[in-house]
């Protein structure tokens, strides 16, 4: 997956459910990591960020995503 696609669905995610997308993400980033998947892990602690940071306001979803 592609870091826009990741961004879009985080977008996606957090205009559909809000705060609730990002207590699954987080949720699903621990539960995994305990199972010991460390790649889907990772997938959903980034996913979790984005939704915060599209949550917050930290980042607008309808203008790109720049990556340093």
């Amino acid at each position: 997956m592609s870091t826009d696609d990741l961004y879009k669905l985080a977008a996606d995610l957090a205009s559909e459910h809000g705060a609730m997308a990002a207590d699954y993400a987080r949720r699903a980033a621990v539960s995994f990591k305990a199972e010991g998947v460390h790649d889907r892990a990772e997938f959903w602690n980034v996913l979790g960020a984005l939704l915060d940071d599209i949550l917050a306001q930290r980042l607008d979803p309808d203008a790109p995503l720049t990556l340093h």
